[in-house]
């Protein structure tokens, strides 16, 4: 892969490592059966760089992503526990799981899991993670989309309990500040301020699309990307529901529609501009970025076809979206991962776990 920069070749030891014998199994063919040591391709997780601004004493730890011939992404091969930075780690307080089933449940479809401070922690312990940067995840703020006053109050409600959490153990843990819905523009803009002067948040979350269909590169949302802009913020985009309705009782929107979702976000974000304009952010991409790894060149191809008008070129479009991030989340699968390592840039490829919606070990 010629995209792929080489690191330098871990040697160590496979069967001390239940992640290595949980590759082994699946791909019987990269057995050693001498019993000799085994070497495999390590890509340094870049999590701590991405966030270093925010957390600056984090930066001098060592933290690696395994890269096993070119398919799969797992936890450092090595006889020692592996320190991960976990950017896709939700939280749902009980008022937030409340306030979602007093509003109908979760409009994707996905039931609401149970959370504690504890099992957090013991997740964190079973993945190896060593910091996790927490966030509310879909629907959010979004269950009081069109009520100004109940948006604004319950963002600053999630983003207060955040805060609380970090200061509780600010070496374990950082957060991703929700805001009120896209649409009340003064009110995410003031929450933005809070959230950054006054709670230290490390970044925000946004959802890929906001009233319905206006996905994040919509002409009304530029006061809110300004504004993140001039903070030079890391920005975590997560799908929230489709404007369409769910296939069938087997198929809540994550499983097909979240993705493309994301896709679709990406998509509008680069090629109305909204990338090239507020070049400052950091913006991190879920779930391997969708279908973006497989869709990605042939998008470009809006730069070529002259009745689109579109303002960038190909060359443009594609290097806008590989200035991306993208986090593992859901997305371990050998063929996404190849995917993912053909069209991203790797130093910008991100551990995820979205626990504690993706139990372990699909959360791996």
């Amino acid at each position: 892969m010629q995209m792929f920069r080489r690191s330098p070749i871990l040697t160590a030891p496979w069967k001390n490592h239940f992640q290595a014998s949980r590759f082994l199994n699946e791909h019987p063919s990269t057995q050693n059966t001498d019993d000799s040591k085994e070497t495999c391709e390590v890509v340094k997780d870049h999590s701590y760089d991405l966030l270093a601004s925010q957390t600056g004493e984090y930066k001098t730890r060592i933290l690696d992503i395994t890269r096993i011939q070119g398919a799969r992404v797992l936890g450092s091969l090595v006889n020692q526990r592996p320190r991960r930075v976990d950017t896709h780690h939700h939280i749902v307080p009980d008022f937030y799981a409340q306030a979602i089933k007093a509003t109908g449940g979760d409009p994707s479809g996905w039931p609401t899991p149970k959370w504690s401070l504890q099992s957090a922690n013991e997740q964190m312990s079973l993945l190896g993670v060593e910091i996790a940067f927490v966030s509310i995840t879909a629907p959010g703020t979004k269950i009081y989309e069109g009520n100004t006053e109940k948006g604004r109050n319950f963002a600053r409600k999630l983003n207060e309990f955040s805060s609380n959490l970090v200061q509780q153990d600010p070496a374990k843990f950082g957060f991703f500040a929700s805001l009120p819905s896209l649409i009340d523009i003064e009110g995410a803009i003031a929450e933005i301020d809070y959230a950054h002067s006054i709670l230290k948040a490390d970044g925000f979350i946004l959802f890929t699309s906001y009233d319905y269909d206006k996905y994040l590169g919509h002409s009304s949302f530029r006061p809110v990307w300004t504004k993140l802009n001039d903070i030079n913020s890391v920005i975590f985009i997560h799908p929230s529901e489709a404007p369409t309705t769910i296939v069938n009782r087997y198929m809540p929107q994550p499983f097909v529609d979240y993705p493309h979702e994301t896709t679709r976000t990406a998509a509008d974000i680069v090629l109305s501009g909204t990338r090239a304009a507020f070049p400052n952010l950091k913006i991190i991409l879920s779930h391997a970025g969708g279908t973006l790894p497989f869709l990605g060149k042939r998008l470009a191809g809006a730069g070529l076809i002259r009745s689109l008008k579109c303002p960038l070129g190909p060359r443009q479009i594609l290097s806008d979206l590989r200035s991306l991030y993208f986090d593992t989340a859901l997305s371990s699968s050998v063929p996404q991962l190849k995917a993912l390592l053909e069209f991203a840039d790797p130093s910008k490829i991100l551990f995820g776990s979205d626990v504690p919606y993706a139990s372990f070990p699909l959360s791996f």
